[in-house]
């Protein structure tokens, strides 16, 4: 597992309470960051905190929906009024949307997975950038998916919502290039995670057939990409999205 100093970085995880949010929020507390832990399920968040702080580490559960604007606001300024900076950022709180073909999907359906996963981004990204300029230091990793690279059938929310955290994550660094804020996102393929577990069996058979690995990704691992691109070894990374498939990639 990947090692590196965080003893000085305070982070906000969202959607942090289960799979790939748990397991990055677990990962920067082990090498000594502070941790926001959001979600929106109290309990989950609880849990994960009390991991963290049953290895001594520092973490402060905060329930807030990201795609609600009032609420990320209120986030970080909590965040800010204990800790007094936010380091770094991780857009991982999202959802997948309900696995139909497009003629079958829901308007309702379709607003909350772009609200959530894209709008959420924006949202949390937006609320934490000033205080990032301020001290011309940050890092934001947006969690996006090699479904916003290729394409899954039946998954036009998801795919659109995660191609558009893409565009966003180029863009805003791009903005931030030279103010001491790197902006990057990965693209998991299918991970092995309880939302993995709830998806259609067919589908996730499917998914699991297009990785050449042969098998689902791990949270850790993704997890360990993840720190990389927050610690001062990349420090030169900016406005990439980087696959993290099995092998699964066209560009």
């Amino acid at each position: 597992m990947l090692k590196v100093d965080l003893s000085d970085k305070v982070a906000i995880v969202t959607g942090a309470g289960m799979g790939i949010g748990r397991a990055i929020a677990l990962s920067l507390a082990k090498d000594g960051a502070k941790l926001v832990i959001n979600d929106i399920v109290e309990e989950n968040a609880k849990k994960v905190a009390k991991e963290i702080e049953s290895k001594g580490g520092d973490a402060t559960v905060i329930l807030a929906d990201v795609s609600n604007k009032n609420a990320v606001e209120h986030m970080v300024r909590l965040t800010l009024e204990k800790y007094g900076k936010i380091d770094i950022l991780i857009n991982n709180a999202g959802l997948t949307g309900p696995t139909v073909p497009v003629q079958n999907l829901r308007e309702e359906d379709w607003d909350q997975v772009i609200n959530v996963d894209l709008k959420g981004t924006f949202l949390c990204s937006q609320a934490v950038i000033p205080s990032m300029l301020e001290k011309q230091y940050g890092k934001i990793v947006n969690i996006s998916s090699i479904a916003g690279k290729e394409g899954n059938a039946n998954m036009t929310a998801y795919c659109s919502a995660k191609f558009g955290i893409i565009g966003f994550t180029k863009a805003l660094a791009e903005e931030v290039v030279k103010k001491g804020i790197n902006v990057n996102c990965v693209c998991p393929a299918l991970i092995e995670t309880e939302l993995a577990k709830m998806m259609d069996p067919k589908q996730a058979e499917f998914l699991t057939s297009k990785i050449p690995l042969g098998r689902l990704g791990k949270p850790e691992e993704v997890a360990d990409l993840v720190k990389f691109l927050v610690s001062d070894a990349a420090e030169f990374i900016t406005g990439q999205a980087y696959n993290i498939t099995g092998g699964r990639a066209k560009y």
